[in-house]
Formats: structure tokens, sequence, C-alpha cells
């Protein structure tokens, strides 16, 4: 069959936005320098280890991964990929990310195969070699650049769907046990991080003040301070920036009134929310509205 040529994507690129709407999918070689300042997307994200290792943040628990895991990543919650110096720089893996429209399409209304994604639970799985194996050929198929035989983007864009298709199948029955849970000894649980948001949850409309959230925890400030961003690689303001955007982004979705978001979210004024908003997403919370609307209407 020859070398196979699959669509590829620098492990030091720093890019976490999708370029189309519904789907991208790329393999990843070498450390990953380039994502890990912590982050957050409205898309899912499935990682699989080709070769090598991998360490990622969700949450609040650190996976490290091996050949053949996968790590199932929901939309808008906050994580960033974890690089270890001497044990990354020979991993590959394949990056899918996917839009929550696009896999309703694909589930074509007869199937949720977004119950794959926990909500709130472990994110990593490690299969039975045999169903690694299916999977694993589904996604290398959609990576791949071309298909032999097959004529044009259309039909390799057919193609892919038809593997992704096949692939949410599988994983959707597979994850609906408990059987195949990622070890836990591979995965370190924060506590710090779990604590802080469910205090930013309890306190979300309210202005929140950092010796509050040190004294939550039990630490003095500076330390919890410093503690903080050596886990997550953000300081906590800007963690709670995140968090708060995250849930305007939820609001707009349900239809709560734009002059209202920013109050719901915590944000001290319009103004604030207006200046943190177009500085995350690059546009105002009226015209994300607007971009919801029409991706309803084209639905």
């Amino acid at each position: 069959m020859g070398t196979i040529r699959t669509r590829y994507m620098s492990g030091e690129d720093e890019r976490q936005y999708m370029i189309g709407e519904d789907y991208e999918i790329y393999e990843k070689r070498g450390a990953p320098t380039g994502a890990t300042r912590i982050h957050h997307h409205d898309f899912y994200e499935v990682i699989y280890v080709m070769e090598g290792e991998f360490s990622s943040l969700v949450d609040n628990r650190t996976y490290h991964l091996k050949k053949g895991d996968f790590l199932l990543i929901p939309r808008n919650v906050m994580h960033n990929y974890h690089y270890v110096e001497g044990k990354h720089e020979r991993s590959r893996r394949i990056v899918l990310w996917i839009s929550k429209g696009m896999l309703e399409r694909l589930g074509d209304g007869e199937m949720d195969l977004e119950g794959c994604f926990p909500e709130g639970g472990d994110c990593a799985y490690h299969f039975p070699l045999h169903y690694e194996e299916i999977l694993r050929n589904l996604l290398v198929k959609a990576v791949m650049t071309e298909v032999p035989d097959l004529n044009g983007a259309e039909g390799k864009r057919i193609f892919d769907k038809a593997q992704l298709m096949l692939f949410f199948l599988y994983l959707n029955a597979l994850c609906a046990g408990d059987s195949f849970y990622f070890a836990k000894e591979e995965s370190v649980h924060h506590e710090l991080v779990q604590k802080v948001n469910e205090y930013i949850e309890a306190h979300m409309s309210e202005a929140i003040l950092l010796e509050e959230l040190a004294e939550y925890v039990h630490m003095s400030k500076y330390y919890f301070l410093r503690r903080f961003k050596e886990l997550t690689g953000l300081t906590v303001h800007s963690y709670l920036n995140n968090k708060r955007l995250i849930r305007a982004c939820e609001e707009l979705k349900k239809g709560v009134p734009v002059g209202e978001v920013w109050g719901v979210c915590g944000f001290m004024d319009y103004s604030s929310f207006l200046r943190n908003f177009r500085k995350e997403y690059g546009m105002s919370p009226t015209s994300y509205r607007a971009y919801l609307e029409q991706g309803d209407r084209q639905g």
C-alpha cells in the first residue's frame, strides 16, 4: 500500500480553535510544547496515543497516558497539555476536534454520540487490544490525506464522515460500561483545583476575593497563589475569568439577554465583560449570539 500520508500538525503548534465548523483531525508528533497554557473550547476533543507518552491536565486531574490510551475531553472544560522533558519527545498521537452539531448529525437522531464524553468523571480509557485496533484503524483512515481509488476532496470527506460515525458508535458502546476506565495509578487528582472549581461554581455571580479562596482551601494567600499557578499554569485571576466566560457562553446559548449575562457570571460591569469576552473569543457577546442563532437555522 506504500507510505500512509496523514494530516499533520506539529507538537509546537499553539492553535486551539477549529478552522472549519464541523471537525478537524490531525496526527501530532513530538513533545506537546505548543498548547501548555490552560484553555477551553466549545467542541469535543479526542486524543489517541499512537506511540510514546503524553500527559494532560483536565479539570482537576492530570492523566499520564501511554501507547494505546484514549483521552476524551468534553466541551468547555479547562485543560492543558503537560510536557514532561525526556518522556514526550517521541510522542505520536491523533487529535480529533469535533463539534456538538457534527456529532448530532452523525447520530442522525437515532443515537446520542456525545455520551462518551464524561461530565465531571474520568476522561481517560485503555481498551483491550482488539477494540483498540478497531478504533485506531478508523481514526487512521480518517486522518489520511487521501484514499487510493477515491476521487476528489468531496469523496474523501464523505469517506471520513463514515469512519467517524463508526468510530463514535464503537466508542460510545465501549464507554457505556465501567470496565475500561484508566488505571487510577496513572492519573493524579488535584484536590486544590477541585476545591477552587467548587467555590467558583457556588459563588459565580458574586465578587470573589483571593483572600476568600485562600481561606476556603486552608492556605496562606501567597502559598495558594503560587501553588495554583504551578498546577494550572494560570494565575487564579485568569482562571476565574475563564470560568466566568465559559458560564457566559452557556447563558447566551440558553437565551439569557446579553445585558443580564455579565451580572449572572460575576463581572463587575458590562464594559469589563465585553472587554474580556472580545479578548477570548474575538467577537462581542452580541455577535456570538448571532453566530449561535445562524448555526441553529442552518442545522
